[in-house]
């Protein structure tokens, strides 16, 4: 056992203030994922700040339409919430494909979004690691990599990012609003994570002592149809080999008049298929059509020996998506 010292936060600038001054401290809320690496060696902070009772557990409306959902709302009350089912539900149906039961009453919107990767290498201590141990190199490079990027990683990382509820966040244009010591700042989803690079160590765009305390989301297009499809090894508690947040609204001629689409299992991030929305958009929806979106987001992609299938299954589990929303809409 590492020991390490505790602080309950009174208040998201007190917690902001405190763990500032320990470079080595960690936010702790539901605690899920985070005591899981401190109990495996893969985490070891020195000093814990607690804002899991800090008043920030309530989903209420914006003045755009939107709703703002409170870092400590938990998962499985957010899954359950009337307005996110009715407006968002590509976000509840994303909350209920993520984990168990008992994991969503405890796990917290937060912590939701600041999980890290599953990567086998990454979990265990004993193998070289770049993510875990800068410099030290990738372990899965010539090892496991059936649930490993194929699109933005890097010689230094090739690990994806586990959240569902990120990919659909980033979906819906979803905003992060982070306590620094200098007041609010507001970062768009798409623009919280980051790619490897050769900084494969840092997730996000957070600095240190920065608390997520809520996420905004714009209201819905009017008329958009929306929901999650996750393809994975079993049918409950396995992270994603790929899945697809997709929303699509139509034009009275029954174009695609707008298209917001996410992947996940596929990258370092929440992967934002803009490439896919420009072919969507403007179009008819048609077989061609969606094959030509997700051909023009996986040309790029480079799977590694071993994860090939993962760009076939991407490009059909987006096009059985896209098919499925235009059904629902379809006159």
């Amino acid at each position: 056992m590492k020991p390490f010292d505790y602080h309950r936060a009174t208040s998201p600038a007190d917690a902001v203030a405190v763990l500032a001054d320990h470079p080595h401290g960690a936010f702790l809320a539901g605690g899920t994922n985070l005591v899981d690496h401190m109990k495996l060696g893969v985490a070891q902070p020195d000093l814990l700040v607690d804002v899991s009772r800090l008043d920030l557990t309530e989903t209420v409306h914006t003045a755009d339409g939107g709703v703002r959902i409170g870092a400590n709302v938990r998962n499985s009350d957010l899954a359950a919430d009337p307005v996110i089912r009715a407006r968002y539900p590509m976000l509840a149906r994303a909350l209920l494909s993520g984990a168990s039961g008992q994991l969503r009453n405890v796990a917290t919107t937060g912590g939701n979004l600041l999980q890290r990767t599953r990567c086998v290498y990454f979990q265990d201590v004993t193998t070289p690691c770049n993510k875990r141990s800068p410099g030290t190199g990738c372990s899965a490079l010539d090892g496991y990599v059936r649930y490993h990027a194929i699109l933005g990683a890097s010689p230094h990382c090739v690990a994806v990012h586990p959240s569902d509820m990120a990919v659909a966040m980033c979906a819906l244009d979803a905003q992060v609003v982070v306590q620094t010591r200098d007041g609010e700042r507001r970062i768009p989803v798409d623009e919280f994570y980051r790619l490897p690079g050769d900084e494969p160590d840092r997730d996000t765009t957070l600095r240190h002592g920065e608390l997520i305390t809520a996420v905004e989301l714009p209201a819905p297009p009017s008329g958009a149809v929306s929901d999650y499809r996750k393809v994975r090894d079993r049918a409950s508690y396995a992270f994603a080999l790929v899945s697809v947040a997709a929303e699509l609204t139509f034009t009275s001629t029954f174009q695609i008049g707008s298209a917001r689409v996410a992947l996940g299992g596929v990258a370092h991030k929440p992967w934002r298929a803009r490439r896919a929305e420009q072919v969507l958009t403007g179009d008819q929806p048609s077989a061609e059509t969606f094959a030509a979106a997700a051909d023009a987001e996986l040309k790029q992609a480079e799977p590694l020996p071993g994860n090939e299938f993962k760009v076939d299954l991407a490009r059909r589990t987006l096009m059985a998506q896209l098919r499925m929303l235009t059904e629902r809409r379809r006159p």
